[in-house]
């Protein structure tokens, strides 16, 4: 890509869960002092991933028209009642259950996250562009001092990613061309997604975001704007 080209754009849209926000660690340590209070012996590792497992198939069951629009809170509530039943979790309350259904607005971010972002937003508009809805982002952002400009969903398209109406949404309603975009993830799919639209992509690797036993696909892309290991080697290879 052109540093003129490079020079154009003006906002960066971000997926979350796993670029911004270490879910699966955050699931795990807030699962323990869930379970240790109320007695309950569970790999939360496990517990975490297969809550995970159930995401892309309950968006494609909305994204088929075989669920109406349907929010990720409430995808994932269904999906954690079937856990609760399999891993025996009798007992709970439906306030507790609220409760543990809403660990995804309470993520933490990884190590570079909070610096990388701040930098960033010295030159760019920052936003979410994630799955989840704007009262899960909007949580999340305040539970771990996320900076963002806006929040943007694919609540606001009524559209789950990898769908090109979710990103075509965020730069109309940035008032800006596709390619005054560039969309930051750690998902190949979901940047392949956003490019198909003409926005401009940068992956950035994240490692550890299904624990020390699988990892992910970190395989440079050059058909990708950028390459970064975290926000703030964006920050670095962007000039900031």
């Amino acid at each position: 890509m052109t540093q003129q080209a490079l020079a154009g754009v003006k906002a960066l849209t971000f997926d979350v869960f796993g670029t911004v926000v270490n879910w699966r660690g955050s699931i795990i340590q807030q699962g323990k002092a869930f379970g240790d209070a109320r007695g309950l012996t569970i790999d939360w590792g496990r517990f975490a991933d297969e809550w995970r497992r159930g995401y892309q198939p309950s968006m494609q069951r909305v994204r088929t028209g075989e669920l109406p629009w349907t929010t990720i809170d409430i995808l994932h509530r269904q999906i954690l009642d079937e856990l609760i039943v399999t891993y025996g979790m009798t007992g709970l309350s439906e306030a507790e259950k609220d409760h543990l259904n809403r660990v995804w607005h309470r993520l933490s971010g990884w190590p570079d996250t909070i610096a990388g972002l701040t930098r960033l937003r010295t030159r760019y508009i920052l936003s979410t562009l994630s799955n989840g809805n704007v009262a899960l982002l909007t949580n999340m952002a305040k539970y771990a001092g996320l900076p963002w400009d806006c929040i943007l969903s694919a609540e606001l398209a009524k559209h789950y990613k990898p769908d090109p109406e979710t990103y075509l949404t965020a730069a109309a309603l940035l008032g800006l061309r596709p390619d005054e975009v560039m969309m930051v993830a750690a998902h190949k799919n979901d940047l392949r997604a956003a490019q198909a639209v003409g926005l401009q992509t940068a992956f950035v690797t994240r490692p550890m975001e299904f624990g020390p036993e699988r990892t992910p696909d970190l395989t440079p892309d050059p058909a990708f704007t950028i390459h970064a290991v975290d926000f703030n080697d964006l920050a670095a290879q962007l000039g900031v």
